[in-house]
């Protein structure tokens, strides 16, 4: 909107609006809580593969069957992906330039990210329960 000398809106009332989408804030936001969920299952996905180094399938397929096990492991895949298309999306947003393809890569992010959670996921369930 071009400033007009008979406007009678204030400068900073013409302003508003032109700047920020402030959309950054809930991505921030966003990525710091699940930087923080993922300290303690970081945490206790280290110490479970420090536990169960050198066991055999069944074991780790036993281990895998328990309800916390699994839903503590889905949630740590989960949160891990869901940080890193985040971060992914920052990195498209600051220094793909091109239009066309920082379009393609900031749709096709979000859903290789869930691709890669439903395997994850799927292959986890099969272990848990054919094994």
């Amino acid at each position: 909107m071009a400033h007009s000398e008979n406007s009678l809106r204030s400068k900073l009332g013409q302003a508003r609006g032109l700047g920020s989408a402030h959309e950054g804030v809930h991505h921030w936001w966003a990525q710091r809580m699940s930087a923080l969920a993922l300290i303690p299952l970081s945490l206790w996905l280290v110490a479970a593969l420090v536990c169960n180094a050198g066991a055999d399938y069944a074991v780790v397929s036993q281990w895998l069957s328990s309800p916390f096990t699994l839903g503590a492991l889905g949630l740590t895949i989960l949160i891990t992906v869901y940080h890193a298309v985040l971060g992914l999306q920052v990195v498209v947003e600051d220094y793909i330039h091109a239009q066309p393809t920082k379009l393609i890569l900031m749709i096709l992010l979000p859903m290789s990210g869930v691709a890669l959670v439903v395997a994850a996921i799927v292959s986890l369930l099969v272990i848990a329960f054919a094994g």
